[in-house]
């Protein structure tokens, strides 16, 4: 699992990357709000954890522009501010959690699960929605007994829609998040891996299938059991 962390206080920064990695996840470390917001853009991650008084943009402008960029990653707000206004107002920025310092750091873990499984859940190497797991070490598909192994294109996509599960994923993000912003791929490009993704959730007989939301993009659609 992989995770930003934007927090100007350097030492809390540190800590809080201490935890993380102890956790086995991958972490970024940033100290100011312009950084945070290109990183979060430009880069694919399960969870952002996000101060609110940040140098150069502030917390909530961070959050408010990424889920207006359609950005969906799970954003836990980290903050000395406990007034219930502050905590609505990150809330109704885009953020998905709030927590005041000084915080338990079991706590935040356990704050951050919850927040990467409702995208998809995320156990060490693995990615899982419904019947299907996304092996993160080989880059295999699984399900049940079969398994498919996927190609650096195909394996992101599908990250992609697992990790934003029942999500519509615009087809700009798959551009960005997969072939960068420099590249010259188009919707096409994208269509293209979509297809090769069906195919393979046929042979693996999956009850998910990828759904498609015309001229906006993809997402994943998991029988409600």
């Amino acid at each position: 699992m992989r995770i930003l962390i934007v927090e100007d206080e350097i030492h809390l920064a540190e800590a809080l990357g201490q935890i993380m990695a102890e956790r086995k996840y991958l972490v970024d470390i940033v100290h100011d709000g312009a950084d945070g917001l290109d990183y979060a853009l430009t880069e694919q991650y399960d969870a952002i954890l996000l101060d609110v008084m940040l140098p150069k943009i502030d917390g909530f402008e961070i959050a408010r522009r990424l889920r207006a960029a359609h950005v969906s990653t799970p954003i836990l707000m980290l903050t000395a501010r406990d007034e219930i206004s502050d905590k609505i107002s990150g809330l109704d920025c885009g953020a998905d959690d709030y927590m005041t310092k000084p915080f338990d750091p079991g706590e935040l873990l356990a704050r951050v699960r919850a927040l990467t499984r409702r995208q998809g859940e995320i156990i060490g190497n693995t990615v899982t929605v419904g019947d299907l797991t996304l092996r993160l070490d080989v880059r295999c598909l699984v399900c049940g007994d079969d398994m498919v192994r996927l190609g650096f294109k195909e394996f992101e996509v599908m990250r992609l829609l697992m990790t934003n599960c029942r999500a519509v994923v615009p087809k700009e993000d798959f551009i960005s998040k997969v072939w960068g912003l420099e590249s010259e791929a188009e919707d096409n490009n994208v269509e293209v891996y979509i297809s090769f993704l069906r195919k393979k959730l046929l042979f693996l007989r999956s009850g998910i299938t990828i759904g498609t939301v015309r001229k906006v993009g993809y997402f994943l659609e998991v029988p409600i059991l």
